[in-house]
């Protein structure tokens, strides 16, 4: 599955003032392992133009950084990505997308920081490298979707079997998605926000 650059994503602007309407800003960070469309999800989704902080790959990761099924990837970020999102007038996501490689992951706890929840990407070829990265979230308690990247080629798994699979309560919301697409990626983050509001008017909490 090729994605695009962020860069030359139709409709994101340069300008990054927010409207006067806005009332309320959310922070959420988008994780998942390697290669599994992080930056694209934010790149494509985003209303400004992104910040991002790709690097070229190199031989130094050979060995390193798991790239099998990925050998058409030639960049990795390397801090994280950023973008915005209005859900509405009054209220504006923060997109934080973190770096993939476990090497990095101590980045992950400024920018967790603060945030309300958080979307999990996974790549459907590969869900053994979800693991970790849920468990990350579990240790934190920040609530989350998982959000199933739909890879060209990808074997379709049913939802009772991905639940079952990724270890995860019934509560968690599972959507399938196409991180490429804006308005895929807009629906996942709709779905966070409904999930996030669910647990505000009840006593359940991840």
């Amino acid at each position: 599955m090729d994605y695009p650059s962020s860069d030359l994503r139709p409709g994101a602007t340069a300008v990054h003032a927010l409207p006067a309407s806005v009332a309320s800003a959310v922070k959420v960070v988008v994780v998942g392992s390697f290669g599994v469309g992080k930056t694209t999800m934010v790149g494509s989704v985003s209303e400004i133009q992104p910040l991002t902080t790709e690097e070229r790959i190199t031989e130094a990761s050979i060995g390193v950084d798991d790239t099998a099924g990925l050998e058409g990837k030639t960049s990795t970020t390397v801090a994280m990505d950023f973008g915005r999102i209005s859900v509405s007038d009054e209220l504006v996501l923060y997109l934080f997308g973190t770096p993939g490689q476990e090497r990095f992951w101590f980045l992950w706890n400024g920018l967790f920081e603060g945030a309300l929840g958080a979307v999990v990407l996974v790549d459907p070829r590969r869900l053994e490298l979800s693991f970790d990265v849920l468990h990350q979230l579990e240790e934190r308690r920040l609530p989350f979707v998982v959000a199933v990247n739909q890879f060209d080629g990808a074997p379709v798994h049913l939802v009772e079997d991905l639940r079952e699979a990724l270890d995860l309560p019934a509560s968690v919301p599972i959507v399938a998605c196409d991180a490429r697409h804006r308005a895929s990626s807009r629906d996942v983050l709709l779905s966070l926000i409904r999930y996030l509001y669910s647990l505000t008017t009840s006593s359940e909490r991840p």
